[in-house]
């Protein structure tokens, strides 16, 4: 009976991840924004082309574009499998001048800002993966954990979505292609690292997008409130290691919740230690590069203006475990205190999220000292791409050609970055702290 009920289990798991693929089969489009019929194997969007599943592509969550009028902002999605895929878009207008931000999935930043004259263009190359809950490792079906508000997400569907935004968003092209070869960078975290789902809350796992060309993939199964453990238990590690090719990399940064663990045995010398050697050992027999980042530091001055250490032994502890299995480290809590320090005890609060209530029509200002807006998320990301130079990586040959060197103890100017908001924004504290 039991082995019965096993198998039926197995084939229902099969059938599932098998219907989820046969309703996304399709992996290339070339699509027109300007054109008003299809021609030569580029298929015209019209402002009256709303997503259907049938069709598989179309202007999403209640949105759409017009060329001419300019509307903004609005969401395109197309279904895909699971993968990497190289876009390709062509920002402009014949019309009038642009100005665009380019993010898909949950937020994750790839153009920024991008100005564009009268009848002029501009192009924007990447390369995005998309995933779905679903996967099979060494030949058994599983599937990812979710919390419930993740069901939600935009990283987790069958589609892929793009938001385009800014104050004057110019399309003429997308074009998208199945991309085998890309190396992947696959992020382990949690809130300090999650695709956000909402502004005013960011992530460097978001925004370090930004910085990456072609050639380059980061796929992020961070969540809030993880921990290493809670992480590996939602089968988040074996959903990277059934999509983890020979030469990726997994980037591990863990601490904030860990800390928190109070069952027998859990602390940063035995416990935390033991569950990122998990990650070492899985990885490297996949055949994959393992990277930690020590724990984002958390935003706590004393009298004399430092910041105070939150963390604990953690930190020590990764770095520990780091020297014995020779595992290249990015020390986040030294750089983030650095830039907190840098700024002072109010203008650091530019990084984070603390904003009057009046901002968001909040029952009570924010004032959250761990997770970082826009802002924050983007001086972090600076910090991961130079913990890549220093560290001597291959990666930093797909960082883009605009990219110029960052001390994080001269951090930006917070008003350097002038983005509107996305169009998803919610308050709501992530998990975790």
């Amino acid at each position: 009976m039991k082995q019965m009920l096993s198998l039926l289990l197995l084939m229902g798991a099969y059938a599932t991840l098998s219907c989820a693929q046969n309703r996304t089969e399709k992996t290339d489009y070339d699509f027109s924004f300007v054109n008003s019929k299809d021609k030569g194997g580029v298929t015209a969007v019209h402002p009256s082309d709303v997503f259907a599943e049938e069709k598989g592509w179309g202007y999403d969550f209640g949105t759409s574009w017009d060329q001419k009028k300019g509307t903004a902002p609005f969401y395109f999605s197309v279904n895909v499998p699971d993968g990497n895929y190289k876009v390709t878009v062509t920002f402009g207008s014949k019309h009038r001048a642009g100005a665009t931000v380019l993010r898909a999935e949950n937020r994750r930043l790839f153009a920024e800002n991008t100005v564009t004259r009268k009848g002029k263009t501009e192009t924007c190359t990447f390369v995005i993966n998309k995933r779905s809950p679903e996967y099979v490792l060494n030949g058994t079906p599983g599937k990812v954990s979710l919390k419930p508000r993740e069901k939600d997400y935009k990283d987790w569907d069958q589609k892929l979505t793009f938001e385009f935004n800014g104050e004057a968003p110019c399309v003429q092209s997308l074009k998208i292609e199945r991309d085998t070869t890309a190396v992947t960078v696959f992020l382990c975290g949690n809130s300090t690292v999650v695709d956000q789902a909402n502004d005013p809350y960011a992530s460097w796992g978001q925004l370090i997008t930004r910085w990456l060309g072609d050639g380059i993939a980061i796929s992020n199964h961070a969540e809030s409130g993880l921990t290493a453990r809670t992480f590996i238990a939602g089968h988040r590690l074996d959903k990277i290691l059934s999509m983890i090719k020979p030469g990726d990399y997994v980037f591990c940064e863990f601490g904030h919740n860990d800390e928190k663990e109070k069952r027998p045995g859990d602390g940063a010398w035995y416990h935390y230690s033991y569950q990122l050697k998990i990650f070492v050992d899985q990885v490297r027999k996949a055949g994959g590069n393992i990277i930690f980042c020590t724990p984002t530091a958390r935003r706590n001055f004393n009298d004399e203006g430092k910041i105070i250490n939150t963390h604990g032994d953690f930190p020590a502890s990764m770095k520990a475990v780091a020297q014995r299995e020779n595992v290249p480290l990015i020390d986040l809590t030294a750089e983030v205190t650095k830039m907190y320090e840098a700024m002072g005890v109010e203008a650091s609060k530019k990084t984070l999220v603390h904003y009057p209530k009046e901002a968001f029509a909040s029952e009570k200002d924010l004032a959250d000292n761990t997770h970082f807006n826009p802002f924050g998320a983007y001086e972090v990301s600076k910090m991961i791409v130079m913990g890549w130079k220093e560290l001597g990586l291959p990666l930093v040959k797909y960082v883009r050609t605009d990219w110029e060197d960052f001390d994080a103890s001269q951090p930006d100017a917070p008003e350097t970055l002038n983005w509107p908001w996305s169009a998803d924004v919610n308050t709501t504290k992530p998990d975790g702290n």
